[in-house]
Parts: structure tokens; C-alpha cells; sequence
């Protein structure tokens, strides 16, 4: 980045090579099969308090030149600005990787779609019953190889390999629809693992009871509306974090940086340190350096490594998440190392690392269900709506189920709940331990302008909530 030097106060290469296969089996055929590769080389400089960023699929020399001085004249033609800091980190350098025993990659399309077609036909078992109109088996599995570079120093590579899958049952009497999920919604359940997580994952053996759930679902009572207590299972969870405390921490939102397209926050700047974001049960901490979840790396996409530190401690608001900019913007003498960028194409944007709701002292489900005289445990993800504060929310869920006496009850359908998020999170009155804790991982978050897509895990545990409003989505 020689001809940078002079031109600009900062400068920094990312040379990224991805490779993606998605594949599909529906009512005994194959729905799906894609295959994408790409590489490139995407160069952003800093020119005063303008940025500048190119991007290339030409990987030679002469094609990183070109990339470069387009986003030096991007950054050129800014308007003129205050050059602003960006917070210091020592330069990176090494090589990352996430761990994985099989690289999905080394498995034959043959073991993949025989692991689709048993799983989608153990829905269908014995003729199948003509209520379930329509059963998918999906599976997923990518890879994506980065080096930086920065006019600071930095020098690192990394390796993610990522793999997950799932299946789906949709049932109808001809005036009503459900659907079942396992291990969860939007397309299974993913980590940064290889071909080892798809096989444990187990998806033929939980087939006929998804099945035999979404089918239960057509004759199932509507949720009763009123107010009452809650609990969640982990992957509602794990969604609700995502929506209304990962978004609602990104500082550059915060910041009214993504005000024209992804909204603001109902936190502000002046809050870290002082506001109450929900009871003494609510500890949520950013994580990059947790093994085998999608948001963990060795360094982010500014070349800030990978930490571990609490967003919210026992109910009070300690940090944000941040890139280099917006924490100098602030006042921080640190990134909270959550720049990540979609592919080569895009430039490092805020984003949520591993967003996870600490384990607390309720034991098991079993053990928070028969410490709850009267409820609704809730189940899946089906639907959620959240305001462009991430403040108001709804949130519907595949199944819901009767809670009386300590005990679960009978099934309802088209169950949801509804809150404000501190208020809601102040209700928050229990979380079960470590032996249900586990990481759910996304990959369809949305954000940016251009829109870039992100995964991300979150780890949760079952918990409940008292007072909350509930009723039919």
C-alpha cells in the first residue's frame, strides 16, 4: 500500500476467498442445489474524516493498485471534515482458525443428499399423512479464508469452515397451516463446525415428532391472551437477544449512524455505565474467542482481536458494541472489536460478535417448569416485529404450552408475547444453569448500505419472565 503513503492517514487491505453449498430436499426430491465461490480484495482508506472503500475481483498486484487509488479518490471527494481518531490497537498479526474434525467440504454430495432424503422421508413415514403438505430437509456449509493488511502493521490470516442444517414440517386441514421446526427455525442450526455438527444433529430420529407436532398443532387450541408468566425456550431466546439487546448496543446506531435504513437505539451514549437494562438475572456478555460459535475470530475486520467483556452485569448497561471509530467517538481508549464485514465487497461495519445471556441458578427446564405454579412455555420462532428503537417488540412462536401446577400442559398454536425491552428484561426473575446453556447460531442477519448479511451465535438457557402480555399472533 506504498502509494497510500502521503495520500492518506490510514489504509488497510482485506483479500477474502469464500466458498458456499446449500442443498435441499423436498417430498422426496432434490429442491435445491447451490454452489458459489468468490475472491476478491476490498481496500478502504482514511483521508482526513472521510472514508473511501473499493472493492475488486481482480487479485493480482495491478488489480489491488486499481482498488486502491479508486477508494483514495472516493475518500478525496468527500466533504471536508474533522479528522477524527480512531482508537489505537497494536498490529495484528498470525493466523486463526476455527476448529472442526470434517471438513464438510470432503463429504460426498451422496452422503449429503442420503442424509436429506431420510430426514425429509422419516416426516412422511408409513404413506405419510395427507395433512402434512409440505417437508423440507435443508442443509448449508461454508468457508471463508481472509488475510489483512493495514498501513499500521497488521499482517494476519484466517479460516472459518461453518456447517449446519434442518427440517421443517407444514401441516393443513384446508383452513388452517402450522409448521414444526428442529433444531430451530430459518433453515436449521448452524456452527462454526464442520460436518461433525450436521451428524449429531440428528435429524431423522426428531422427524416424525416434528411431524407428528405440526399435525397436533391443526386441532390445538389458540393461545389464551392475557398476562401472565413466560418462559423461553434457548432459541426463542437467543432470538430476542439478538433483536432487542445486540441491535440495541450497536453503537454506530446508537450513534444515529444507521439512522436512514437500520434505525436508532433506545440507549444512549450517556447511558453506558449508569442505566438499568433489566433485573439482577440479566447478565449478557460479546464474545469472539468461544470456539465452534459464528461470531468468534482471531482478529475483527479492523485487525482489533478477538475479547471477551459483559454488555449488561446483573442488569446494569457496561459497554456497547464498537469498532474503532465509533469507540474514539465516545471517549474509549479501545475497539470493542466488533468491526466484520460481509465478503470482500463490502467495508467493516458494526456488527454483534457472540451476544450470549449468561447461565443463572434455576437448574434444569424441568426444574424452572415445576418452580412455576401457572404460564406459557414458548417454543420455536415463527414471527418477530421490533420497532426501528429496538424498543417495542412481538414475537410469535411455533408451539406454545399450558403451564399449570408446576407442570406442562396442553399444546396451543399461534402463540405470541409482546413488551418493551427494559421493562421486559426487568421481569426477567430466572435463568436455568449451565447444563441447558447452549449456542444458537444465525446466519440472516441484515444491516448496512449496502445490505450486508452476518451470522452470529448466541448462547442462552431456558428462562421465565413474570407479567408478560400474551396472546394469538
Amino acid at each position: 500500500m506504498g502509494k497510500a503513503e502521503g495520500r492518506c492517514a490510514y489504509a488497510e487491505a482485506r483479500h477474502v476467498e469464500s466458498r458456499e453449498e446449500a442443498l435441499s430436499v423436498r417430498a422426496g426430491e432434490v429442491d435445491d442445489f447451490n454452489t458459489t465461490e468468490a475472491e476478491g480484495i476490498g481496500v478502504r482508506v482514511r483521508v482526513g474524516g472521510g472514508w473511501g472503500f473499493a472493492a475488486t475481483r481482480d487479485v493480482s498486484a495491478a488489480g489491488a493498485e486499481a482498488a486502491l487509488a479508486a477508494a483514495l479518490a472516493i475518500a478525496e471527494a468527500q466533504p471536508a471534515g474533522p479528522a477524527t481518531p480512531l482508537t489505537p490497537v497494536a498490529p495484528a498479526s498470525g493466523h486463526w482458525s476455527s476448529p472442526h474434525e470434517v471438513d464438510p467440504f470432503d463429504v460426498s454430495l451422496e452422503d449429503k443428499l442420503g442424509l436429506l432424503f431420510a430426514a425429509e422421508a422419516a416426516m412422511r413415514a408409513d404413506g405419510g399423512d395427507a395433512r402434512i403438505v409440505r417437508s423440507l430437509a435443508t442443509l448449508r456449509a461454508w468457508r471463508e479464508r481472509k488475510a489483512f493488511a493495514s498501513t499500521e502493521g497488521a499482517a494476519c490470516t484466517q479460516e472459518l469452515v461453518a456447517s449446519g442444517a434442518g427440517i421443517g414440517a407444514w401441516a393443513s386441514d384446508g383452513t388452517e397451516l402450522q409448521v414444526r421446526s428442529y433444531p430451530l427455525a430459518h433453515g436449521g442450526l448452524f456452527a462454526a463446525a464442520g460436518w461433525e455438527h450436521v451428524l449429531a444433529l440428528d435429524l431423522t430420529a426428531h422427524a416424525p415428532r416434528v411431524a407428528a407436532e405440526a399435525i397436533e398443532l391443526l386441532t390445538a387450541p389458540e393461545c389464551p391472551e392475557g398476562v401472565t408468566t413466560i418462559v423461553l425456550d434457548g432459541e426463542q431466546l437467543a432470538l430476542q437477544i439478538h433483536e432487542s439487546v445486540g441491535h440495541a448496543l450497536e453503537l454506530d446506531r446508537i450513534l444515529l449512524g444507521e439512522a436512514s435504513y437500520a434505525g436508532t437505539s433506545w440507549v444512549g451514549a450517556d447511558d453506558i455505565g449508569t442505566a438499568r437494562f433489566g433485573s439482577e438475572h440479566m447478565t449478557i456478555t460479546a464474545d469472539a474467542t468461544q470456539p465452534g460459535l459464528l461470531g468468534s475470530f482471531g482478529w475483527d475486520d479492523e485487525g482489533v482481536p478477538a475479547g471477551r467483556y459483559a454488555l449488561v452485569e446483573a442488569g446494569l448497561l457496561r459497554a456497547t458494541l464498537s469498532n474503532r471509530e465509533s469507540a474514539a467517538a465516545i471517549g474509549l481508549d479501545r475497539s470493542g472489536g466488533c468491526a466484520r464485514a460481509d465478503g470482500f465487497a463490502r467495508q467493516p461495519i458494526v456488527r454483534m460478535t457472540n451476544v450470549s445471556i449468561e447461565p443463572g441458578g434455576a437448574g434444569s427446564l424441568e426444574d424452572l417448569i415445576a418452580d412455576t405454579d401457572e404460564g406459557v412455555y414458548l417454543e420455536t420462532n415463527k414471527s418477530w416485529s421490533i420497532d426501528d428503537r429496538r424498543l417495542q417488540f412481538q414475537f410469535g412462536t411455533e408451539i406454545g404450552r399450558e403451564i399449570r401446577g408446576g407442570q406442562l400442559g396442553r399444546l396451543y398454536r399461534n402463540a405470541s408475547y409482546a413488551g418493551i425491552g427494559p421493562r421486559f428484561w426487568g421481569s426477567l426473575d430466572a435463568v436455568c444453569g449451565p447444563e441447558e446453556w447452549r449456542a444458537w447460531g444465525l446466519t440472516n442477519c441484515g444491516k448496512g448500505e449496502p445490505g450486508q448479511v452476518m451470522s452470529v451465535s448466541h448462547g442462552a438457557a431456558p428462562a421465565r419472565f413474570r407479567d408478560v402480555q400474551v396472546g394469538v399472533a
